[in-house]
This record gives structure tokens, C-alpha cells and sequence, in this order.
């Protein structure tokens, strides 16, 4: 079940970018700080990329498509799920447009863009809830050694060439470049 330690941990890697991405916004708006854009850029950068082009496939073309097939009864449950990915990926648009607003119309624009930070936030936390708390409790209940192994090695980036270990690598350095640009304390950046 190596696949549910690495879905954990990019959970924990995605909840520490959006915590920082709020804890930035924060502190613009209470201590009237210039927004570090550079900052805010990578982490919209890297909620798009890693989850949308990377973990969310995986789950659905593995986990959830395999945990439907060993319990037809959680196919809604697993369809929320894919309809909430296809809904972060909007949600995702619609943040990247408002960081471009608040980056060029100024802070006339910082509202938007901190409405729509929070919003999406706020669904991904969810959404991470309910796959940990009902979905992932149900595919170590009920799939078998050889679902598992079909699972994990995909997980791994050992099956599929679309999601090698080459693109996990590319966001590991991604995660590690906000972490760098990142001011204290989300990151080890220049203090602002």
C-alpha cells in the first residue's frame, strides 16, 4: 500500500503550499507588505501542475477506477471525487487570473485575489478530507494484494511513461524553489 503513503504525502506537500500561499496573503493585507509575487506565481504554478497533471490522474486512473471495480457501491463517491478534480482544475483558472489582475491593476485587485486563494483552499482541504477519511479507509478494506501492486507500481512512476519519476523529480525542485523564495516562515527566503 505504498500508494497511500505517497497520496499522504503529497497531501501534506499540497496543504503546506496552500497554508503558505494564505499565510502570505495574510500578511500582505495585515501588514500592508509588498506582495511577493515571485512567491505567490510558483505556488499557483505548482498547485496547477502537481496535482492537476500528476496526483489527480493517478488517483482516478488507479485507485478510484479499481476501488469501483471491487465496490460498484462507492461509484458515486468516486465520481465526486473525479467531478472535484475537474472543478480544482477550474477553480485553478480562476486564481491564476486574479494573482494577474492583483499583479498588474494593483491593489484594487488584492481582494479578488485573496477571495479566490481561500476559496480554492478551502475546496481542496475538503476534498483531500474526504478521500483520506472515506475513500482511502475503503481501498485498504477492500482491494486485493494484486490491485496493490498494480497500484503502487504506478504510483511509483514505474508503469505509466506519461507520469515517470522524471516529473515527480520536476516537482520536487518546484516545491523546493518556493520553499527557497519563500520568506520565513513558510520558507528560508529573504525576509520581506
Amino acid at each position: 500500500m505504498r500508494a497511500i503513503e505517497i497520496i499522504h504525502d503529497e497531501h501534506r506537500s499540497m496543504a503546506a503550499v496552500l497554508h503558505g500561499m494564505l499565510f502570505l496573503i495574510r500578511d500582505i493585507r495585515l501588514r500592508h507588505n509588498p506582495p511577493p509575487f515571485d512567491v505567490l506565481g510558483a505556488m499557483i504554478h505548482y498547485i496547477d501542475a502537481f496535482p492537476e497533471r500528476f496526483h489527480h490522474p493517478k488517483e482516478d486512473a488507479y485507485l478510484f477506477k479499481r476501488l469501483v471495480e471491487r465496490l460498484p457501491s462507492l461509484a458515486p463517491d468516486v465520481e465526486r471525487v473525479a467531478s472535484e478534480h475537474r472543478r480544482g482544475a477550474e477553480m485553478i483558472r480562476t486564481l491564476e487570473h486574479a494573482l494577474f489582475a492583483y499583479q498588474h491593476g494593483g491593489d484594487a485587485e488584492f481582494a479578488k485575489f485573496a477571495e479566490a486563494a481561500a476559496a480554492y483552499a478551502s475546496f481542496h482541504w475538503e476534498h483531500m478530507r474526504f478521500e483520506e477519511d472515506v475513500l482511502i479507509p475503503m481501498a485498504r478494506t477492500h482491494l486485493q494484494a494484486q490491485d496493490w501492486y498494480e497500484i503502487d507500481s504506478a504510483f511509483l512512476g514505474h508503469t505509466d511513461p506519461l507520469f515517470g519519476t522524471k516529473a515527480k523529480d520536476d516537482y520536487d525542485a518546484l516545491f523546493r524553489r518556493i520553499v527557497t523564495l519563500a520568506p520565513p516562515p513558510i520558507g528560508v527566503g529573504p525576509t520581506r
